[in-house]
């Protein structure tokens, strides 16, 4: 029996067609101005486009769509690729559940972070973003803030598939703990942007944000917001996924990987001639 060569020990279930690929750099750039707007906009903009959040809220739905879309469209997600990302989507939103964000603590990105890792990082996003859907519908859970939890959901699921160790033993363990302890601190410190630039006067001095003031002001500002305000709740987040990943982890990626394998999304089919004279079709 030969060794698994490097791609056989992490392989790319689902790779990423070119259409999602394109989907998602459109995601990607909507979602970085949709968050970073406060820091770059002079006052009168702030002022003038505050309320136009709903018109932002439907292009990021809309971009989401597009990238499932993609996916469907690419022959990605056939009827058995949608079954696992059904399951993960489901696993997520019934985890969540169990906390709804209580203290922070948030066992569903445990999930997101194992599929993700397993499906790749196009379903990846898909699932993360899904399954904090399925989360919000279950918690009741679904406000203007909804379509920001799905991208930021959806971008740590796409990364847990790029995370540099290979599939399976310790290392990978550890580096996905690892992982999951810094998308717990940042999902909060990404996430804080979407509401922190319309507290206005509700906001302590010295955390507010300042319509027109300098860059370096306004960062100042939002540091200090997020270390009085976010920290105390995004760190138990973290601390609690890693250790999900490091406890439960290997058993639960040992079930998504053995239902891919199951599935044999990438199997070639070929045609060989039988006895009879015709064609049997082959999965090798």
């Amino acid at each position: 029996m030969t060794a698994p060569s490097a791609g056989a020990r992490r392989p790319r279930v689902i790779p990423v067609a070119w259409p999602a690929t394109v989907a998602l750099v459109g995601v990607a750039l909507v979602g970085f101005l949709a968050f970073t707007w406060p820091f770059f906009v002079s006052a009168r903009f702030a002022i003038e486009h505050g309320n136009d959040a709903p018109w932002l809220f439907a292009a990021l739905l809309g971009l989401l769509a597009l990238v499932l879309l993609a996916e469907v469209t690419s022959g990605r997600l056939d009827p058995k690729t949608i079954a696992v990302l059904g399951v993960a989507a489901a696993a997520g939103g019934a985890v969540r559940v169990l906390s709804a964000g209580t203290a922070g603590l948030e066992p569903l990105f445990f999930v997101v972070i194992v599929a993700g890792r397993v499906l790749g990082p196009g379903v990846g996003f898909v699932s993360g973003s899904l399954a904090l859907l399925t989360g919000a519908l279950l918690t009741g859970g679904v406000g203007p803030w909804l379509p920001f939890q799905m991208l930021c959901a959806g971008g740590v699921g796409l990364a847990a598939a790029l995370v540099p160790a290979p599939a399976g033993g310790r290392a990978e363990r550890w580096s996905l703990a690892a992982y999951a302890l810094v998308t717990g601190l940042v999902y909060g410190l990404v996430m804080n942007l979407w509401f922190w630039p319309f507290l206005g006067t509700g906001a302590p001095e010295g955390m507010a944000f300042v319509p027109g003031a300098p860059l370096r002001d306004n960062l100042r500002h939002y540091a200090v917001f997020y270390l009085a305000t976010s920290l105390g709740w995004d760190l138990p987040r973290g601390v609690l996924n890693a250790a999900l990943v490091l406890l439960a982890g290997p058993a639960l990626l040992r079930v998504f990987r053995r239902a891919v394998r199951r599935a044999a999304f990438d199997a070639p089919v070929a045609f060989e001639p039988v006895a009879g004279g015709g064609p049997a079709e082959r999965s090798t």
